[in-house]
């Protein structure tokens, strides 16, 4: 769905399904700086890519399971929380893995269940795990 700054609802797109712009489990959203919409479709284990205005660009498969998402302006990629696999994937804008951080684990700089992402100005990587109860920085 898209609101207007106002809070306005303005349009939505997709349905419930496995095809092109349908999703079974919309997790995340990020918008990059061109205006290109990128959903984490969790169940589908793939990221969708959208114009600003719905119509479907491509997707992104073999990637492993997006849980969470966030686009890095700074080097132009997406981070994404592969949390059946526990753990954090680089994704250039062509949807090629260029990183992978992290495995399974309990202690420090390991992840289980990594649900959400966020990448700071600087690059820095917060990652909110669901098993492990906490939020770990993985520093640039």
């Amino acid at each position: 769905m898209r609101y207007g700054k106002d809070g306005v609802y303005q349009s939505h797109w997709g349905r419930k399904g496995s095809g092109d712009g349908e999703f079974q489990l919309v997790h995340d959203v990020a918008v990059d700086t061109r205006g290109r919409v990128y959903v984490a479709d969790r169940t589908n284990e793939r990221i969708q890519v959208f114009d600003q205005n719905g119509k479907f660009l491509t997707k992104w498969t073999g990637i492993g399971a997006p849980w969470g998402i966030s686009f890095a302006s700074k080097e132009n990629a997406i981070y994404m929380c592969d949390g059946v696999n526990n753990r954090i994937v680089r994704l250039n804008m062509e949807g090629q893995v260029t990183g992978v951080l992290s495995s399974f684990g309990k202690t420090p700089g390991k992840l289980d269940y990594a649900h959400n992402i966020a990448v700071d100005s600087a690059g820095n990587v917060y990652v909110a795990e669901i098993k492990n109860w906490r939020v770990q920085k993985f520093a640039k």
